[in-house]
């Protein structure tokens, strides 16, 4: 059995460390609430925007344009979202996992990755990482999705990708997330948008609108998917240092138990040598 001195300082370690560790939920908790506003701030542009291009993919010039075109695929981009810490239980891993799945020995792949852990992951694979976004991922903002949304339009449009997909988390609840995979170039499901009914009529013209739309659309879905990422990293943060409070307070008990046998023993053990001495003497 341990000394009561180890006890002791094993007790005071993992004190220390449950103080962290719920600091940490507290932290978490509060990031959670402020990316979840931010996130249903921007859900309606995000709506909007993906009710907008259904419409648009059944405009006879969709077919035209080069960003509805199916063509044979050689090189798939993938936008791998993850967080730059980790405590947070599966969801940097359980997302890229899901992309490492999905991508073909026969292709070669142009990864973005938003957040270190991505990055991390995917080097370890050997794979290209064409872009690493840290500061995204920590404090997302509009203009920034825009920026890797323009570097995937101009890989796409130049030929160097021929589709782009994008791994991320959706939010359901505290306690579940679920790794996606979406793909949002080309866009459209593949039918002939000439088979379809024309629904809208576009000012000036759908040529000036494909122009500033599907841009606009491409960062609107890439700040959305960030932030509700961000909502399920934060979450599995707390739901791990939850956890691990705990677990460390478990282990707190055990190690009081064990403190007080052990002290208890020796109290046994000096009573006894007490008892033991005055019989001799007598």
């Amino acid at each position: 059995m341990p000394s009561r001195k180890t006890i002791k300082r094993r007790i005071a370690s993992v004190t220390t460390t449950k103080q962290i560790v719920k600091a940490m939920n507290m932290v978490a908790a509060t990031k959670l609430q402020k990316t979840k506003r931010q996130f249903a701030a921007a859900r309606p542009l995000f709506k909007a925007s993906v009710r907008i291009m259904d419409a648009v993919s059944n405009c006879e010039l969709a077919g035209e344009s080069v960003f509805f075109q199916q063509r044979p695929v050689k090189t798939t981009a993938y936008v791998i979202i993850t967080g730059n810490r980790g405590y947070c239980g599966g969801y940097n891993s359980n997302v890229s996992a899901l992309a490492l799945a999905h991508m073909n020995a026969g292709r070669s792949e142009e990864i973005l990755a938003i957040g270190t852990r991505g990055r991390d992951y995917f080097q370890r694979f050997e794979k290209n990482v064409r872009h690493c976004y840290t500061e995204l991922s920590e404090r997302t903002t509009y203009a920034d999705a825009q920026g890797v949304a323009e570097t995937l339009l101009s890989l796409y449009v130049s030929g160097e990708v021929d589709e782009v997909y994008v791994a991320h988390t959706q939010f359901q609840s505290v306690l579940t997330h679920e790794p996606t995979l979406t793909r949002i170039l080309p866009m459209g499901d593949g039918e002939d948008p000439k088979n379809k009914p024309e629904r809208l009529q576009y000012e000036p013209n759908a040529e000036a609108f494909l122009e500033t739309a599907i841009p606009a659309h491409i960062s609107a879905f890439l700040y959305g998917a960030v932030l509700e990422s961000g909502c399920c990293e934060q979450a599995a943060r707390m739901v791990s240092m939850d956890g691990a409070t705990k677990n460390a307070t478990e282990i707190i008990e055990n190690l009081t138990r064990e403190f007080n046998r052990s002290r208890q023993a020796h109290i046994t053990q000096e009573i006894t040598e007490i008892i033991a001495s005055v019989n001799i003497s007598k």
